[in-house]
């Protein structure tokens, strides 16, 4: 069993940053792909990034390139996200998700071991 928990979320203006951190335990195969989706009211769950395993490769939604990016550190177990340029669209819930190598990368469906999401605000 895997169980993924995120921290870092809270409350910035439009402008700032924040880093989320989602930390793996349990048995997580070295194969396994991580992301970061999201889920504001109303609306369904959409993908922001994801990063192999081997960390040589990182996949962006459109809409956060340039302001967003993900990285790891296979020694912690550790996934993050670091946000800059916030803007308020960018507020919900954000999601780490785990899924294997082969799963389609930006389809929550493909996904088998989320987190209980930590929730992002940005205000104008």
């Amino acid at each position: 069993q895997v169980q993924l928990v995120e921290s870092g979320g809270g409350l910035v203006q439009a402008g700032g940053s924040l880093r989320l951190s989602c930390t793996a335990s349990g048995r997580t195969p070295s194969t396994y792909r991580m992301a970061w989706f999201r889920q504001a009211p109303g609306k369904e769950r959409e993908f922001v990034a994801a990063i192999r395993w081997s960390g040589d490769t990182t996949y962006y939604a459109d809409s956060v390139k340039g302001r967003f990016s993900i990285s790891r550190d296979n020694a912690k177990n550790t996934v993050y996200l670091q946000m800059n340029s916030l803007k308020p669209e960018d507020t919900a819930v954000y999601y780490c998700a785990a899924a294997p190598a082969w799963a389609p990368t930006m389809t929550p469906s493909g996904y088998n071991y989320w987190g209980q999401g930590t929730q992002v605000t940005v205000s104008s």
